[in-house]
């Protein structure tokens, strides 16, 4: 395996963690710098704005060397990471968790760029396949091969790549809550950073220099926006993903408050929400290849409005809160795929930036989500769930528009 492939799935391990930690050490922070649990939510917000803002810089610096743009992003998320952990109070970690959060939608589209370009002919999609799931090298084993993607198997290929990010919620996550609730939150921000200045090293070491694109001139990069078929699936990621994250931001407090379960369990539970991810990541870019994106969006999209109306009846009960907290991220990262496939489909001459306005999406929908969550929790830790639902349900009906008029066009 090539090196600079390693350096890059370096690179995505720390990003996943460092976006998804929070929502397992979110009481920890809010005891820490005294503040409700609805207002330390206003972090998960901040990370999502810090990834919608910073996504466009990959068409500014389309021209710049990408390993340069690579060292600038890792810097980045070596600043804001290292500034949460340091943060004295909650106006500081804020900006620090907005810096953290820049580079991450950019790293996503240039390290994917530097890993076709590195491939083998023939075998672009192993190669960026190998880079994402990397994710999973500093916790697990090593970096798992991809497959190399048929053309009819592109969704498969897609969910192969999104799996570096759901595996990372499979060991990140809980790692971060276990060391919160053993030592302090601060921690895990600390390792974050000095993650983060391993992996420039590498990047630097590791990474050739690769000159950036060709200038195909900035308007027509954003051609593709002038028809429907992209907003429908860009409103459908936000919205969808919003609901989920209405609950998933306060899942912590959920699980100890209302289903009863310890501190202590919280990070196994973790790790069974991680699963979920992985599990619908992969089962979705099989059924997708086999019954078209769209129509696997629009049934999952569906089935995450009914999840989260059983979550908020049936949260008391411990085994089907976690039951249905497995499920409801399954079908989180089993959107995802389908998404993914759709934008690159629909955006001929505007890949990169329609890969960027899907981290926008997903982010922008992280940031409502757990702010409306948030709102919602003046009601009880199990209303933010009550609250995703009409989220989800706008996102099931976009889903379900770009289904029946433009599925069978991409």
């Amino acid at each position: 395996m090539k090196k600079s492939l390693i350096a890059l799935a370096f690179g995505t391990l720390g990003l996943g963690i460092a976006e998804f930690t929070m929502m397992g050490i979110l009481p920890y922070v809010a005891r820490d710098l005294n503040i409700s649990i609805p207002v330390a939510g206003h972090f998960i917000s901040a990370y999502a704005l810090g990834v919608c803002a910073g996504a466009p810089m990959l068409i500014v610096a389309r021209k710049r060397p990408l390993k340069h743009i690579l060292l600038v992003l890792m810097a980045l998320m070596l600043v804001g990471n290292l500034g949460a952990a340091m943060a004295p109070d909650y106006w500081l970690l804020l900006a620090a968790r907005f810096i953290s959060g820049l580079p991450h939608g950019a790293f996503f589209g240039t390290a994917t760029l530097i890993a076709k370009t590195l491939a083998d002919k023939g075998k672009e999609a192993q190669s960026v396949s190998m880079m994402v799931t990397g994710q999973t090298v500093a916790n697990m084993l090593g970096v798992p091969a991809g497959k190399r993607a048929d053309e009819e198997k592109s969704s498969e290929a897609v969910s192969i790549m999104i799996a570096g990010m759901t595996v990372a919620n499979l060991f990140g996550v809980p790692l971060g809550t276990s060391l919160s609730h053993m030592l302090s939150w601060r921690v895990t921000f600390l390792l974050v950073g000095c993650w983060g200045l391993i992996v420039l090293y590498y990047i630097w070491r590791w990474v050739p220099v690769i000159e950036g694109l060709k200038d195909t001139g900035f308007k027509g990069q954003f051609r593709f926006l002038k028809t429907p078929a992209p907003w429908l699936i860009l409103g459908a990621t936000a919205l969808g993903n919003g609901g989920v994250f209405c609950w998933y931001s306060y899942i912590t407090p959920l699980l100890t408050n209302v289903s009863g379960f310890s501190a202590e369990s919280v990070t196994a539970l973790m790790v069974l929400a991680g699963f979920g991810m992985v599990v619908g990541n992969l089962v979705s870019g099989r059924l997708s290849d086999r019954y078209t994106p769209g129509k696997v969006g629009t049934v999952v999209q569906g089935m995450i409005c009914i999840l989260l109306l059983m979550i908020f009846f049936l949260s008391p009960n411990p085994w089907c809160s976690a039951i249905l907290m497995a499920l409801c991220t399954a079908g989180l990262f089993a959107v995802s795929s389908p998404e993914q496939v759709l934008i690159i489909r629909v955006a001929p001459g505007g890949e990169m930036l329609g890969g960027a306005c899907v981290q926008i999406a997903f982010n922008l929908g992280n940031a409502i989500g757990a702010y409306v969550g948030g709102l919602a929790l003046s009601g009880g830790y199990r209303y933010p769930a009550l609250a995703g639902v009409p989220f989800a349900l706008v996102g099931f009906v976009l889903f379900a528009v770009f289904y029946k008029k433009f599925q069978a066009k991409y």
